[in-house]
């Protein structure tokens, strides 16, 4: 069975002022409602994890029941209250995976416009028998090293990707890693596939997506509207 834990629990606040991040209208609809469709219309996946502010729980449940689009009848969606950190928020999300969830995949809400290929082409790696899949893409803006508030030298770029959501994993290992690395430890990671190789496993990747970009600044919701819009005169 495949699990699905997205993490809608960030204050957004790099954004500007307005609601939390995930609830951002976005073409009229919350954030988060994007990536939650496009789980849900992925066949493999049989249950999705939505963590969100504990005091968005319930509106989040609201959206969730009125939505004929995250009905089939193969899933089941549940929404969990995260924590102070998305280190946090996943291990809240892991906790309330089902025993027969056998492979998890983690998502940032915040990449609302991934494509479904995207994230059948990591559960197809992980069917494959991989234990940690990560999504990137090249790197094309000229790099540069930074220290102590001082320019340093250009990167060579041709070694460099950007990591992207999601990442995916057997349950086992996902949860051992956040088990053995939580807040109490010490260890701060940005995404889980760092935590994971903490226990020596090796981590996998496939092509991402440029659409898959993580919404953080005010002009990256006008560059998501921009990406509907190209699909909606697709589609047409």
């Amino acid at each position: 069975m495949v699990a699905v834990v997205i993490t809608a629990a960030g204050a957004g606040d790099r954004l500007g002022t307005g609601a939390p991040k995930a609830h951002r209208l976005l073409d009229g609809k919350p954030l988060f409602v994007y990536s939650l469709r496009t789980f849900a219309g992925v066949a493999d996946i049989d249950h999705i994890i939505v963590v969100a502010r504990a005091d968005e729980v319930t509106n989040v449940q609201e959206t969730v029941a009125t939505d004929p689009s995250l009905a089939p009848a193969h899933l089941n969606i549940d929404v969990v209250a995260g924590g102070a950190t998305r280190q946090e928020s996943v291990a809240c999300g892991l906790a309330a995976l089902n025993a027969d969830d056998d492979l998890v995949l983690i998502h940032d809400a915040a990449r609302a416009l991934v494509p479904s290929d995207v994230v059948r082409s990591v559960i197809a790696r992980l069917a494959a028998g991989d234990q940690a899949v990560i999504p990137v893409v090249a790197v094309t803006d000229t790099m540069r090293a930074f220290n102590d508030g001082n320019v340093g030298p250009v990167v060579d770029r041709a070694g460099l990707v950007a990591v992207q959501t999601p990442q995916g994993f057997t349950k086992d290992i996902v949860v051992q890693a956040h088990q053995d690395f939580d807040a109490r430890s010490g260890v701060a990671a940005t995404d889980d596939a760092s935590l994971v190789e903490l226990l020596g496993v090796s981590v996998t990747h496939v092509e991402g997506s440029p659409d898959a970009f993580k919404v953080t600044y005010a002009n990256d919701l006008l560059l998501a509207e921009s990406v509907i819009a190209d699909r909606k005169g697709v589609q047409a």
